[in-house]
Formats: structure tokens, sequence, C-alpha cells
């Protein structure tokens, strides 16, 4: 298990990445605001997209972002440096229940996962967990050095904006 922060004290400020087994990760981070508010960062495009590309990846930019949020929805997430050369991210949303559950398919490729985010109640913060399954231990290993090892970075800057559009 790794635990990676931003240096802040307190666990709502740390972002726990666990590999289990073979196949699986799981992401979790506590967010000082209701699950109501950190749904809609993960279902309203307009905020989406404020906070999911990763800073550290510069000139890469999130030039087209289609989220429909509700079981048997669809989602296309295009990135690009500077609107050209752009790569496509998208997949169908199996099981959506608003404030609590999002389930999503990566199908990109014949190696995509299946990615359920949850938004627990914690007493007004949300327990936020980021669970993906892949399709095998290869895959697993390639997201681990890419995608997902963006994953501590991106919830940081949803916790920045989370901050700056309050409950």
């Amino acid at each position: 298990m790794t635990e990676r922060g931003n240096g802040a004290v307190g666990a709502e400020n740390r972002t726990s990445v666990e590999r289990r087994g073979d196949r699986e990760l799981l992401v979790t981070r506590i967010f000082n605001a209701p699950p109501s508010t950190v749904y809609r960062t993960w279902s309203q495009p307009e905020l989406f997209q404020r906070w999911w590309v990763p800073k550290s990846v510069s000139g890469i930019s999130l030039v087209s972002c289609e989220v429909d949020v509700r079981t048997g929805g669809k989602y296309r997430l295009e990135f690009g440096a500077d609107g050209s050369d752009t790569m496509a991210f998208y997949g169908k949303y199996l099981d959506v229940v608003p404030n609590e559950r999002i389930v999503w398919t990566n199908d990109e490729g014949e190696e995509g996962a299946i990615t359920t985010v949850t938004f627990a109640d914690q007493g007004g913060k949300t327990l936020l967990t980021f669970h993906e399954v892949y399709p095998s231990k290869q895959a697993l290993e390639e997201a681990l050095q890419g995608s997902a090892a963006a994953l501590p970075e991106q919830l940081e800057q949803l916790d920045e904006l989370l901050s700056s559009i309050g409950g």
C-alpha cells in the first residue's frame, strides 16, 4: 500500500493507492465536501474538465468533454496538445446512482478496465473510493505506469476545486 499526500496534516488530505492482487487498484481519499458536491464534479462536464487533467502534464488539455452520466449513458474525453494530435477515451456508464456511485467502462482498447467511484457520507465529508478492475495483470501494470499514476495529483486538483466551489 502506498500513501501519497500534499504534505498537509490530516487524513482528509491524503490519497491512498493500493494494489489488490494482479488486476485491481483501489484509491481512496476524504474530501471536505458533501457527497452531492463531490458527485457534481464527476458528473458535470464544466466542473470535471477543471480538475481531471494533471497540471504536471504540460501542453495537454481536455479539448472535448462529453459526459452523459446516467445508467446506459456514454462519455468521450478527447485530449490534445494545443487542440491537435488528439487522443480519445470513451466508454459507457453501467450503473449510476446520483450522489452515491458511478460505474463505467473504458472501451478504447481490449485492455480497458471497469471503474467504480463511490461517494460515501462521512459526517458532511465524502469518502471517495475509486476502484478499477483490469482484464489482465499486464493491463494493470500499464495503468500503474500511466493513467493510474496521475490519480493522486488529479484528486489533489479535485480537492482544490471543491475548496473553491463550496458545498
